[in-house]
């Protein structure tokens, strides 16, 4: 039987974050990208929103490789999950992905084998020839991966922009792009997160720009920048800012914390070590002259800045004497939660300087201009639009379209799909299984039934009956009823519920605990079907049956 090209989307096609793809032909497979998202406010109790491993658990023989195109969570957050359920691959990316990797299978108590790449790198993989190009990004060492197969070429972008004044002055190698393009490009997969803007986005040195201003403009105040961690671009330029206006570093958050220690040991960040005070011995300097970089630009429940919005951080109070930017954009689900921090923040009696109102972030992600670039440099035969909602990808595909790539060459995926890259077009084969699983503690996997018990917990609240059957004759006594998160019942309701239990049982001959569910369905209907009548609410009903 002949071997077949397939592509496999366990996340990132039709949602923001969980981005993984499969590449499988014949008894190899090479998995790009294991991500994370954050849970929506209906997964309630859920601390991260993995991928569903089962495919590749089952295929376990088959993963030859993973290879992580850069360090955010959305790209290597479930790594640690996936090692921690199959055999490890080797993992391949560049030195600061690997090192963020690194750190978090310690956490883990687990290890991996690792292979640092750079730009111009190329690698075989079992049938799999590789090669990886330097992207502009919100973070060092962005990739993107040419991967040669016994069917051609496929591209992926990673996520990427078109910077052409990088803060590290690695530009984008437009001349090897376009050198691919021109041997031949099968089938590329392009972020395309931005893809509904129109234009550029703008360089990470005018964020800089901006920041610096704002710096200039406050030399009275002490200034918190919020930003995302692994961001050491930005990171770098807020450095060099504050030691330019004499101000002392803090660092408040765990994960900026070990992230600028990363960057600065792997020689991605620059700046003396004076810079930098702890949260103790930042109370012997005065307020105007710090600045403190935090973790919690997208208003996450345990971050540094949502804790000073509370008043709840132990080191750090916010008062008028403040000005914060928050120098991010919303993740997609994330706005409510942000502009609650921004709101109590002002409450307190901060300024607070954000994106809506000053040019303090940039994307990292490419806008409409940029994406029409790389499909000209890289003019492939069939297109996939991919990381991105269902909007992202079917405006991303009229993009391609535009430049010429014809429609039935161009497919947009959705999660669990396989498709097989054939000579004479794309075709669609029976899906994988795909999804969510979520992680609770310790508890990983599909835990849906749990959250919709939580749900509707939330939202009517429950009602346990305790009923007492009697040892020597199974008669029972009048229950007891308690309810909880649910509008008050009123004593002649509470009569009548226990009246009907009663009822509803009597004629139930109780043997011994083995039919006690039959006593407890009983009690079920008849409580649900009175609460309906009175309040049109369906609470959870939990029937306790005891013996006296």
């Amino acid at each position: 039987m002949a071997k077949k090209l397939k592509i496999g989307f366990l996340g990132g096609v039709g949602e923001i974050g969980k981005n993984m793809t499969v590449i499988e032909y014949g008894d190899s497979i090479i998995v790009i990208d294991v991500g994370l998202t954050f849970p929506s406010e209906e997964m309630l109790g859920v601390d991260v929103v993995i991928p569903d491993f089962s495919y590749l658990v089952e295929n376990k023989e088959k993963v030859k490789a993973v290879i992580c195109t850069h360090g955010p969570e959305d790209h290597i957050g479930a790594v640690p999950y996936l090692f921690q359920v199959m055999d490890q691959p080797t993992i391949f990316g560049s030195t600061l992905t690997l090192g963020l990797i690194r750190a978090k299978l310690e956490e883990f108590g687990l290890k991996a084998k690792m292979k640092t790449v750079t730009s111009g790198s190329e690698i075989s993989i079992d049938c799999f020839k590789v090669k990886f190009f330097k992207v502009c990004h919100s973070i060092a060492g962005a990739l993107a991966v040419a991967i040669d197969t016994p069917q051609g070429v496929i591209f992926h972008t990673g996520d990427f922009k078109i910077d052409h004044t990088p803060i590290d002055n690695e530009k984008m190698d437009f001349a090897a792009l376009a050198d691919l393009g021109r041997k031949g490009v099968k089938l590329m997969l392009s972020d395309s997160t931005n893809a509904e803007r129109p234009g550029h986005t703008i360089s990470e040195r005018k964020v800089g720009e901006s920041i610096s201003r704002i710096f200039a403009a406050h030399t009275g105040r002490r200034i918190i920048v919020a930003t995302f961690a692994s961001n050491l671009h930005r990171i770098q330029q807020i450095l060099d800012i504050a030691a330019a206006n004499n101000r002392r570093v803090v660092l408040s958050g765990r994960s900026v914390v070990k992230v600028v220690e990363l960057g600065k040991t792997l020689k991605l960040l620059r700046y003396d070590d004076s810079l930098i005070v702890n949260e103790n011995a930042m109370k012997k300097i005065p307020p105007e002259k710090l600045c403190i970089i935090c973790t919690g630009s997208q208003g996450e429940r345990v971050s540094a800045l949502t804790r000073m919005a509370a008043g709840e951080h132990p080191s750090i109070t916010v008062g008028i004497k403040d000005n914060v930017i928050i120098s991010a954009s919303a993740i997609p689900g994330n706005e409510k939660s942000i502009y609650n921090v921004i709101n109590s923040l002002y409450r307190l009696g901060a300024e607070v300087i954000y994106s809506a109102i000053e040019d303090v972030h940039t994307s990292g992600h490419a806008h409409q201009e940029e994406l029409k670039m790389m499909l000209s440099l890289i003019n492939p035969k069939f297109f996939i639009p991919v990381h991105g909602e269902f909007r992202h990808l079917k405006i991303h595909a009229g993009i391609a379209q535009s430049m010429g790539i014809p429609k039935e060459n161009i497919l947009l995926p959705e999660l669990g799909w396989s498709i097989e890259v054939a000579k004479d077009g794309l075709k669609k084969l029976d899906n994988i299984k795909a999804g969510n699983a979520y992680v609770d503690g310790d508890a990983v996997g599909d835990l849906e039934p749990v959250i919709k018990d939580r749900r509707q917990l939330s939202a009517d609240g429950f009602i346990i009956v305790l009923l007492s059957l009697s040892v020597e004759n199974g008669k029972p006594s009048a229950p007891e009823i308690i309810t909880r998160g649910m509008a008050a019942l009123s004593e002649e309701d509470l009569a009548e519920m226990k009246k009907q239990v009663l009822g509803a049982v009597k004629n139930i001959k109780y043997i011994n605990s083995d039919n006690r569910d039959a006593i407890k369905s009983a009690i079920r209907r008849t409580v649900r079907r009175m609460l309906y009548s009175i309040s049109q609410s369906t609470p959870m009903i939990v029937p306790i049956v005891v013996e006296k």
